[in-house]
């Protein structure tokens, strides 16, 4: 464990999130939300579920192989599915669940291109921004597709066109858009890049710094009067300057040798970031030293029975991180983001991971074995359970030795659920 003297947190400059997004109050237009931290804005949402769980709205059983979770904007739904000739993006009404479109812009990947042994199909999240749909296949696709008719406007090769590599489990994440770029991470010499958002073309890389893309979904902050993107890669976190493409800072706390896959949460003038495979979890803080220049220095890295999140992701409400922690075999946890302290732990077996999302002072854990997704009341003296539902069915696709991995989602008073072909929409209004 490493811990720093309690002076540097103040010398610390503010961050801001900076991820620009065009969204009605209630939507979920991109991966984690409008903010890309986990955080629902929907309103008037049940504070407790009936028994055996919130009234089914609709099912959609067409989705397609894949780990894809859901964007919503505008009272439709976007995700993307793969058959075996195809990669594809749909859009369903959010009031009954109907098709309004389906484009296939990639081929579908298979173990030629990736290890499929966890499951094949797409896993990033479409990116609804303006008029436009951004979509990630899972061999490197990006595409600008029409976000009322599917209609594809652009597609470039992350490998082909811009010689990236496929990370072992394939593309995952999802694009950032920021202005007129879209941001992702082909990964090697262009370990991060940029296109004109209208025509697909290249605008920006990162400079000077080459690694395997891994599968964290990009977020932008701003230290003092430099703006940033910070992903990470085996080697850990990594942030660039927006403008010159050149490295600020890196720090190799919550990197590992095998997968690392949460995105970082940024808030106030601090980065909490989390891995598994025994990298566990860090806080960093920043600090301006003039433009172009930040310092990034450890607050804790932690190592040992603390949150250690493969990839479901954690949330952060009131300075506490909420999350599934891969320590004693797999439990969901609380933690104390300033010290790293752990502040409780639950057991639910037969899982051994589950992802989250939050709306309303409530927590939304869905479990990766047996369907189950819990409402809990987030507190920091214990699991505070407020109903539970499971899954009518599961998937009959063949997902080898994968789980349920596609995340939950609130927008619109609803609570979307995906497992592969099949999408759940729950009535959660009060």
């Amino acid at each position: 464990m490493k811990q720093s003297a309690p002076w540097l947190l103040l010398l610390c400059c503010s961050i801001a999130n900076l991820t620009t997004t065009f969204a009605g109050d209630a939507d979920w237009p991109q991966w984690r939300g409008p903010n890309r931290d986990g955080h629902s804005p929907a309103k008037q949402l049940l504070k407790s579920w009936p028994e055996g769980g919130p009234e089914l709205r609709w099912t959609y059983v067409d989705a397609g192989m894949g780990y894809s979770t859901v964007a919503i904007a505008d009272d439709c739904l976007y995700t993307l599915g793969s058959n075996e000739d195809h990669c594809f993006a749909i859009c369903l009404s959010m009031k009954d669940g109907s098709l309004k479109w389906k484009t296939e812009f990639a081929r579908a990947g298979n173990s030629k291109d990736y290890n499929v042994d966890w499951g094949g199909g797409p896993r990033s999240t479409p990116t609804v921004n303006g008029n436009q749909v951004f979509v990630l296949s899972d061999i490197g696709v990006l595409a600008s597709l029409e976000k009322e008719t599917g209609k594809i406007q652009w597609k470039t090769g992350l490998v082909q066109d811009h010689g990236g590599k496929i990370p072992n489990w394939g593309y995952s994440e999802s694009p950032l858009v920021d202005g007129n770029r879209v941001v992702v991470t082909p990964g090697e010499e262009k370990f991060l890049l940029a296109v004109d958002r209208s025509i697909g073309k290249e605008v920006w890389s990162s400079q000077g710094f080459t690694a395997g893309a891994q599968y964290v979904s990009i977020m932008k902050g701003r230290v003092a009067n430099t703006d940033f993107y910070i992903s990470a890669c085996k080697r850990g976190l990594v942030a660039f300057d927006t403008q010159s493409g050149a490295t600020l800072f890196d720090n190799t706390s919550s990197g590992n040798p095998v997968a690392v896959i949460p995105t970082p949460i940024l808030f106030q003038n601090q980065i909490y970031h989390t891995s598994a495979y025994g990298a566990g979890s860090t806080l960093l803080c920043l600090t301006g030293e003039g433009q172009g220049s930040v310092r990034a220095d450890t607050t804790y890295h932690l190592t040992r029975k603390t949150m250690e999140n493969h990839h479901g992701g954690v949330i952060m409400v009131d300075k506490t991180i909420f999350g599934f922690s891969k320590t004693n075999g797999g439990v969901w946890m609380a933690q104390d983001v300033e010290t790293g302290e752990t502040l409780w732990e639950e057991k639910i077996r037969p899982n051994k991971s589950g992802s989250i999302c939050y709306a309303e002072n409530r927590l939304y854990c869905y479990n990766d074995k047996d369907g189950t997704v819990f409402l809990v009341e987030p507190s920091r003296s214990g699991w505070q359970q407020k109903g539970m539902l499971k899954l009518p069915r599961q998937t009959e696709i063949t997902r080898g030795k994968g789980a349920i991995w596609a995340h939950p989602i609130v927008a619109e008073q609803t609570l979307i659920i995906r497992d592969q072909d099949l999408i759940y929409a729950f009535n959660i209004a009060e």
